[in-house]
């Protein structure tokens, strides 16, 4: 090794952030494995890299001793004196054992060092990019495509796209543009793996938090959603501002924000629900598109019965349950939908009477004709 050797570990340093010293300190402990295993030599030895000249000394350290027992070990008090008159029993003495052709060694060994450490840097520096953007969006190109994953060039490196984290209308193909949600990041011997995902609550939410100005700035907060990727999604919104219709903002001029995220997703339909503080009119407008006649809410059981007309039963419930399912998960409530002439059947306009104060059977009989 040599000057230039030198300054190239600087170069390093002010480049990829690798300290010199670092690298230094790893390439003397390389170094004294590989004169260890090239040279038979005992554990004893030191290994010292000039920090300006690059030049390298090997040093056996042998502790003086009367009489030694291992000269590979040991130095006897007479030999150690003639070298330094103030040696005493039990001192270190180093002598060095420099090889002639220890140089052609020392230069591979710090080659194969120096590139170990870049890459473990890169990797570094990599890992701690993605996971710092755990539970971000992504823009990638798939490269290639198997029976059990994509895997996707997002820049830096190739992030993982395994198939349960696939829509189901997803037919990737090498070369697709796709965006996808950080799900997570992990160390790995062969260096970061960034796992992504196209069916996870949080790729909805960062899609309309890009095509929504409102809500990346903060006056339209998203407050719950509820998904089953690649067929159906829901998503409560609520404005700070009043003035502000937070479903508009979302749905955007002629539907043209709301159909940019269907159009990311697959064709997933997408509905947009109001929030509401008050937990009839949120459990109701869940059940969107459907109309609701009235809900009733029992709180000690978290439960919700919505009472919609006839003619809507079915859609308020959906195909296969889904907008019902879909409801529930947004709100967080337990939904049991009834058409109005089911709720009469079971008296559930009288039972809900005799709940309140005479005075209010007015306003209430009212209110089971009202739509949230």
């Amino acid at each position: 090794m040599n000057v230039e050797f030198m300054e190239a570990l600087e170069q390093l340093q002010r480049e990829k952030g690798i300290e010199k010293d670092t690298l230094l300190e790893a390439i003397e402990a390389a170094l004294i494995s590989g004169y260890k295993r090239n040279f038979n030599s005992a554990p004893n030895v030191r290994v010292e890299i000039g920090h300006e000249s690059g030049e390298v000394h090997v040093f056996a350290r042998k502790t003086v001793v009367e009489e030694p027992g291992n000269p590979h070990l040991e130095i006897s008090i007479d030999t150690a004196l003639d070298m330094d008159p103030h040696y005493q029993l039990g001192d270190v003495v180093e002598i060095e054992v420099t090889p002639r052709d220890f140089g052609r060694i020392a230069a591979q060994t710090a080659k194969q060092v120096v590139t170990q450490k870049i890459r473990e840097a890169e990797r570094s520096i990599i890992y701690h990019k993605f996971v710092d953007r755990e539970s971000d969006i992504v823009n990638g190109v798939v490269q290639r495509v198997d029976g059990r994953a994509a895997y996707v060039d997002v820049g830096e490196t190739e992030a993982v796209l395994p198939l349960s984290e696939q829509m189901p209308m997803d037919r990737l193909q090498p070369g697709d543009r796709i965006k996808a949600y950080i799900a997570r990041v992990e160390r790995t011997s062969k260096g970061p793996q960034v796992v992504v995902s196209r069916t996870h609550p949080g790729l909805l939410k960062r899609l309309f938090e890009l095509e929504v100005p409102e809500i990346y700035d903060g006056v339209v907060e998203i407050k719950s959603i509820a998904r089953e990727a690649g067929y159906r999604s829901k998503i409560a919104v609520y404005s700070r501002n009043p003035e502000v219709d937070p479903i508009g903002a979302c749905v955007g001029a002629r539907g043209l924000r709301v159909q940019a995220v269907v159009n990311e997703l697959s064709g997933e339909k997408v509905d947009i629900i109001k929030w509401s503080e008050d937990a009839r009119e949120w459990v109701g407008n869940s059940l969107s598109p459907a109309k609701v006649v009235n809900v009733q809410i029992l709180e000690p059981d978290k439960v919700a019965r919505a009472i919609v007309p006839d003619h809507q039963l079915s859609l308020a419930i959906g195909k296969e349950g889904q907008n019902a399912r879909l409801a529930a998960k947004l709100t967080g409530w337990k939904i049991d939908i009834k058409s109005e002439t089911q709720a009469a059947e079971l008296g559930m306009f009288g039972r809900l009477a005799d709940e309140v104060e005479e005075e209010d059977v007015g306003t209430l009989a009212s209110d089971w004709l009202h739509e949230p």
